[in-house]
C-alpha cells in the first residue's frame, strides 16, 4: 500500500525534493515491516507464540499452521548456508560500492551519483538480490516450509514491486537520462557476468 501511495505521489510531483522525501518515507515503512514481526515476537509472553523473522522464532510458523517442515533437512541446511554466504557477500559489496562511488548509504543517505561500476555493472539491484538470498536461506536453515514459501511467494514479489514501481521511478527523477541509459544496459536482478557494461559514473541507490 505504501509503495502504491508514494509512487502515485512521486508521479504526480516528479521533483528532486519529492523524490528524496518519498524515498526516505518508503524505506522507513520497509524497515518497519521487516522489524515489527521480529520485535513483537521477542516481546511476546505467550509460550509457543513467539513469532519473528529470526531463528528460532521462524520455526514456529509450521507448528502453528499444522504443516510439515521441509524434507531433506541436511541438504536444505547446506543449500541455505551457501545462499546465506552469497547473500551477505552481495549485500556487503553493494554497501561498500554505494558508499565509495555513490557517496551514500542505502535508505539512510541517498546516493549523490549513479553508478554502473563494480558489482553494479552486472546487476542494477545486487543488494536486493542478496536480501532475497538471505531470506530464502533463513527458511532453508530453519527447515520451515511456511517461511521459505512466504519468502518466495510474498516477500520477494512485494519487494520487486517496490523496486519496479517506486524505486526505479525515483532514480529516474533524481538521475534522469543517465539512469535510463544504465537501466537499458544492465539487467534488473540476475547478474550478467558475460556482458560487462562500463561507465565511470557512481552508484545506484538500491
Amino acid at each position: 500500500m505504501s509503495t502504491i501511495a508514494f509512487s502515485i505521489w512521486l508521479r504526480m510531483h516528479p521533483s528532486m525534493k519529492v523524490a528524496e522525501i518519498t524515498s526516505r518515507m518508503m524505506h522507513f515503512f520497509l524497515f518497519f515491516a521487516l522489524l515489527f514481526p521480529t520485535v513483537t515476537g521477542y516481546l511476546s509472553n505467550f509460550p509457543g507464540w513467539s513469532i519473528g523473522l529470526s531463528y528460532p522464532e521462524i520455526i514456529n510458523y509450521d507448528e502453528l499452521l499444522g504443516i510439515p517442515s521441509l524434507p531433506f533437512r541436511t541438504i536444505a541446511g547446506i543449500v541455505g548456508a551457501i545462499m546465506m554466504l552469497i547473500g551477505f557477500g552481495f549485500m556487503s559489496i553493494s554497501v561498500v560500492v554505494l558508499l565509495d562511488r555513490g557517496q551514500g548509504l542505502p535508505a539512510f543517505a541517498l546516493s549523490k551519483k549513479l553508478a554502473a561500476k563494480d558489482i553494479y555493472k552486472y546487476t542494477r539491484n545486487p543488494m536486493s538480490l542478496g536480501f532475497y538470498l538471505i531470506f530464502i536461506a533463513l527458511g532453508l536453515l530453519a527447515g520451515s516450509t511456511f517461511f521459505t514459501l512466504w519468502s518466495l511467494l510474498a516477500v520477494i514479489p512485494a519487494h520487486i514491486t517496490f523496486l519496479k514501481y517506486f524505486e526505479e521511478r525515483e532514480l529516474e527523477v533524481r538521475f534522469g537520462k543517465l539512469y535510463k541509459e544504465y537501466k537499458q544496459r544492465v539487467p534488473f536482478l540476475i547478474p550478467n557476468f558475460s556482458k560487462v557494461s562500463g561507465t565511470e559514473s557512481a552508484n545506484n541507490n538500491d
